[in-house]
């Protein structure tokens, strides 16, 4: 077991050596600038930053390895799966219009989560790297905060706790999976997307709870390495919150490749069976007959809640919302002075990058700079194939807000890229003010949707025009030039369309 504390490193066989060794080091220090509880994509930059500020800081992470569940169990390990599995089904069966063909071609379940889980560990290590680099004391443990200015840190190992005295602390510990009532998950059967990350065989039938982000990734995996896949879902449409436009024709292109969906259905139980596999019970949202529904795995992702178990928020008096999250203001501290939060564990999006934004921000203002976070400009991705990704309004809420706005659309089938990759679904969808022009939500479909929003979040966070981008030359010929002639088509015409 490795700590390192103050730039000194103690290796040690048992944790509570470690610790008594770290509380050694620690009490004789002055008060952490900041002391930072998590260390995900939100914690872990907060953590750096503050060390290159020449803040005095401290992490906390109770996971044993930073990066949080993005890096270990959700976004880094899903997306190699991703991946991987998009290069197999290519290899299977998406070389045909280029005149290639592979006879036998076989997937070695076993070496494509060796790579998974090498991507993670490297990653993982990086960030170890970087503490180093900028002086974070890194402490593997559970921090449970005492009172504004006091922290202990649990030893993973278990032991007795080391006390942290700080000027600042920093919540960051994030979110896990939602539970569904009467669908007991063992990460076996029935699985959260942590437990759907480590099967050890290709299910040959899956149901997947959830039509939002993570179902449909997952259930993208599981379905290119030869899964039957349905996906359940509450309500009568996919990625709830999306655009209805852009989720109708995502779900019309998921049907296409085989994905069988269920709406308005609502999963009334689940149970394993003896003899393996597990049963669905479902009724219709509108009333109606059950069904049972069989499948050898079961994926439950209804979506993540805050993650505040242990953290000591009852010993300070720091106030939850309805929903679980910590209360915050729009600089992200608590009813508690010197005590912030950011990430998963409070209000708006759950997405890595809105938490490392997040971070940074706080970081900067306790340093006495100008941190902050354009919420109108955060993007959000499903990395599916094709991709998805968005950013700004959707038209269900510039209508909901009375906002007059304008519509620019372009497809990819007009595309002259997209058609020499033979990779032509989908379109690029942009929202505009009637009267200024100015951009107020973009959205696309695309096998590289995920690259291509940064032209449109940059955009909006100058507040551009769809002429500024209209006026703006693309190079010939990429699927770029699909964004540029939505933005044609918003104030005026596209010319290849």
């Amino acid at each position: 077991l490795l700590i390192e504390v103050k730039g000194r490193r103690f290796k040690m066989r048992r944790a509570t050596n470690v610790f008594r060794l770290a509380r050694r080091a620690l009490s004789t220090s002055e008060p952490y600038d900041v002391v930072v509880i998590g260390g995900g994509p939100g914690g872990y930059p907060a953590a750096i930053k503050a060390g290159q500020l020449g803040l005095r800081v401290a992490c906390i992470e109770s996971r044993g390895r930073l990066g949080g569940t993005c890096l270990n169990v959700g976004c880094i390990p899903s997306k190699a799966l991703l991946h991987s599995s998009h290069l197999y089904e290519e290899a299977a069966h998406g070389w045909g219009p280029h005149g290639i063909s592979a006879e036998n071609v076989k997937m070695d379940l076993g070496k494509l989560m060796k790579h998974k889980e090498k991507t993670v560990t490297g990653l993982t290590g990086g960030i170890e790297g970087l503490f180093k680099k900028y002086k974070v004391d890194y402490i593997k443990g559970k921090g449970e905060i005492m009172a504004p200015g006091s922290v202990k840190a649990h030893p993973i190992g278990g032991g007795d706790a080391v006390s942290l005295t700080t000027k600042n602390i920093v919540i960051a510990t994030g979110s896990v999976p939602a539970s569904l009532p009467n669908v007991p998950v063992d990460e076996k059967v029935i699985v959260t997307s942590t437990g759907a990350l480590e099967l050890s065989k290709v299910p040959e039938k899956m149901i997947v709870i959830g039509a939002g982000v993570i179902g449909l990734e997952m259930g993208s995996v599981w379905r290119r390495l030869g899964s039957k896949v349905t996906v359940v879902e509450f309500l009568d449409r996919i990625t709830p919150g999306m655009d209805t436009e852009v989720a109708s024709s995502l779900q019309k292109i998921f049907k296409k490749q085989g994905i069988d969906f269920k709406l308005a259905t609502k999963v009334m139980s689940a149970s394993v069976n003896a003899s393996g596999g597990a049963t669905l019970v479902t009724e219709p949202v509108a009333g109606g007959a059950a069904e049972q529904l069989d499948a050898d795995v079961v994926l439950v992702s209804t979506g993540r809640v805050p993650f505040t178990e242990g953290l000591g928020l009852e010993n300070v008096g720091i106030k939850k919302t309805s929903r679980g999250q910590v209360e915050v203001d729009d600089h992200f501290a608590t009813n508690v002075p010197t005590i912030y939060a950011i990430g998963d564990v409070v209000r708006g999006a759950m997405l890595a990058h809105k938490a490392e934004e997040e971070g940074i921000a706080i970081i900067e203002q306790i340093a006495g700079l100008g941190g902050h976070v354009n919420y109108d400009a955060i993007p959000n991705v499903i990395y599916t194939h094709p991709e998805v990704a968005t950013v700004g309004k959707s038209e269900e809420e510039l209508k909901a807000a009375g906002q007059a706005y304008k519509v620019g659309k372009f497809p990819f089938m007009a595309n002259s890229r997209a058609r020499a990759n033979a990779d032509s679904d989908g379109f690029v969808k942009m929202l505009a003010d009637s009267e200024t022009d100015r951009l107020l939500g973009i959205h696309i479909i695309a096998s590289n949707a995920g690259e291509m929003i940064a032209e449109g979040v940059l955009a909006m966070e100058y507040g551009a025009s769809a002429e500024d981008i209209g006026r703006t030359c693309h190079a010939h010929p990429t699927m770029s030039e699909a964004f540029k002639e939505a933005a044609m088509a918003t104030y005026g015409k596209p010319i290849h369309f």
